[in-house]
């Protein structure tokens, strides 16, 4: 069974940065493609970053790219989103999850997500 954990989230100024963890098991960092979903208020859940778990190729939403970067440390047995230069539309709440395969396929299912972590923005 794959368990996530997410831990990071917070209160934070425009401009300012934080960063996300989520805490998975070796065995599930090293075979399967990691990301990060979120879900603003009154909004759909969208998705924001992944990586792959072979060649550790990543992907971004647009409006992300350029200020969050998506990592993962297998020894740590996490996965990072470090995100940079916050503005009040990335306040929600971030998702840990993780696909079936080792490659991110959008459209396919979860083997698993995680309970969330608020990230709030302040203006």
């Amino acid at each position: 069974q794959v368990q996530l954990a997410e831990s990071g989230g917070g209160l934070v100024q425009a401009g300012g940065s934080l960063r996300l963890s989520c805490s998975a098991s070796k065995r599930t960092l090293r075979n399967r493609a990691m990301g990060w979903f979120r879900q603003a208020p009154g909004k759909e859940r969208e998705f924001v970053a992944a990586i792959n778990s072979n060649d550790l190729a990543t992907y971004y939403e647009d409006s992300v790219k350029g200020r969050f970067t998506i990592s993962k440390d297998v020894a740590a047995n996490t996965v990072f989103l470090q995100m940079n230069n916050l503005n009040a539309e990335d306040t929600a709440v971030y998702y840990c999850v993780a696909q079936y395969s080792d490659t991110w396929m959008p459209g396919t299912g979860f083997a698993a997500w995680g309970q969330g972590t608020q990230v709030t923005v302040s203006s």
